[in-house]
């Protein structure tokens, strides 16, 4: 490839050190669409023939099938996936195959492919969390009846339908979606063209290749357009920041399928046993989801360190960017797709979820707010229910086991009323403001994303 410059042949030391096809070598289609989309251009712009662009695009076709095929033999002395396939080319098809390389870099040529990469592993991350949204959706139904306390501090707080808080879920997946959609917008602009750093003056078409490689337009200075990496950080932001949502998600389904809280039970198919202990079932899936988002945090910091310190324009340290970001695009949609069976799997225990949210302290800002509709300040109403609680506590005996006039000792602003906002089914039933877990909110929401997802 630099034979003219240099004298000595690349030690096998630095060739094993600088090589990238091990890993490079997943960007084959995108790099060969690349290179067919060039070889149009150079058609275009006079630098091919009609006949030598056909065997171009013919002899590309040919080596993608045998790739996908396993038939290809990758070659770690001709350093990365572009040089492997231009080489094979140019041996099947002779000058034409070694004119391809005109008015383009390899500097341009990875960062194109990388975008067409990113570009179509965002289309199935997309698809992979539509599909865990509707797994989300449909375990949420099944147990749309089941009442459990909502915690803040792992506290018992207030009362909520089980599919309240799955449907909490819904929203963050769907803020993951529209990020990793929007980092599309932004990565879907063509460097092919930009050459090395300065372009070329052999001109091409870039609107036209761009045309043809699905871009929405070209980028507008070179140096940046080799050098720029942004898109791959942001990428896998997003990609960390929804790993950060699956471990949250993995933090309940840990707790809710312990013993202690017993508020679902998974399938046989998605926990393990233990190697000692007989009556173990483990929810290693929800373990290892948590587990792996650590990875995707230090895929993320690992680039940004990366491009902290390059100075304009092409670096070699760039080519470590791909690692990390296949990894992270491989962990989180293999996350994704087996969360999603879990989650299918999983059934809500109402026994448990009902013991635990007929807890009568999970109405104690109820109580406050009756205070509040008759009269009373909210802080001084927070106030009183904070005393009636220790005298709950002290004496044993729940609310509903009180008399009016024990409330009244509290607050005269108390009624014969009062034991009506008791009832859980009345204070779920209260909560109907937007966005609060009333029956008929909840029926509603569900209603809504199914026919968002179907759509």
């Amino acid at each position: 490839m630099w034979k003219g410059r240099f004298a000595q042949e690349t030690s096998a030391l630095v060739q094993r050190y600088g090589e990238s096809v091990s890993f490079d070598w997943r960007l084959f289609a995108h790099d060969i669409a690349g290179s067919i989309a060039h070889s149009k251009g150079l058609l275009k712009a006079g630098i091919l023939t009609a006949e030598e662009q056909q065997k171009i695009e013919t002899g590309l076709l040919e080596i993608r099938h045998e790739i996908e095929k396993g038939n290809f033999e990758f070659k770690e002395s001709l350093e990365d996936v572009h040089m492997n396939i231009e080489s094979e080319l140019t041996r099947r098809i002779g000058s034409a195959g070694a004119k391809l390389h005109t008015a383009r870099s390899r500097n341009d040529q990875i960062a194109t492919d990388v975008r067409l990469y990113c570009r179509s592993t965002i289309d199935t991350i997309i698809k992979h969390t539509r599909a865990m949204q509707a797994a989300l959706i449909e375990c949420a139904e099944r147990g749309s009846d089941a009442v459990m306390p909502g915690y803040t501090h792992l506290q018992r707080g207030q009362p909520v339908f089980f599919a309240h808080h799955l449907l909490a879920y819904v929203e963050m997946l769907d803020r993951d979606a529209a990020r990793i959609a929007d980092c599309r917008k932004r990565l879907n602009v063509m460097p092919l063209g930009s050459g090395a750093l300065a372009g070329s003056t052999i001109i091409i078409d870039r609107e036209f290749v761009a045309q043809q490689l699905g871009f929405d337009g070209v980028t507008q200075n070179s140096m940046d357009a080799v050098s720029d990496r942004d898109f791959v950080a942001e990428l896998l932001f997003a990609i960390s920041l929804q790993g950060v949502h699956l471990s949250r998600l993995s933090e309940d389904v840990i707790l809710w399928a312990s013993a202690e809280f017993g508020f679902v039970t998974l399938s046989d198919a998605h926990t393990t046993g233990s190697s000692l202990m007989p009556q173990k079932k483990n929810p290693d899936v929800a373990e290892l989801t948590r587990g792996k988002s650590a990875r995707l945090i230090g895929n993320l910091m690992s680039i940004l360190t990366l491009l902290k310190g390059l100075p304009m324009t092409y670096n070699r340290d760039l080519q470590e960017d791909k690692e990390p970001l296949f990894d992270s695009i491989d962990t989180i949609s293999l996350a994704l797709e087996v969360f999603t069976e879990m989650i299918s799997g999983m059934d809500v225990n109402r026994a448990k979820t009902t013991v635990a949210a007929s807890d009568p302290m999970l109405l104690a800002t109820d109580l406050a707010d009756y205070l509040v509709n008759h009269g009373v300040p909210f802080r001084q109403a927070h106030e009183v229910i904070g005393k009636l609680v220790a005298y709950s506590i002290e004496q044993k005996r729940s609310f509903g086991e009180m008399k009016l006039e024990e409330f009244q000792r509290f607050s005269p602003a108390f009624e014969a009323d009062v034991t009506a906002c008791l009832n859980l089914e009345t204070a779920m039933a209260a909560r109907k403001g937007i966005g609060a877990p009333s029956p008929q909110n909840v029926k509603a929401q569900l209603a809504r994303w199914r026919t968002a997802l179907n759509a």
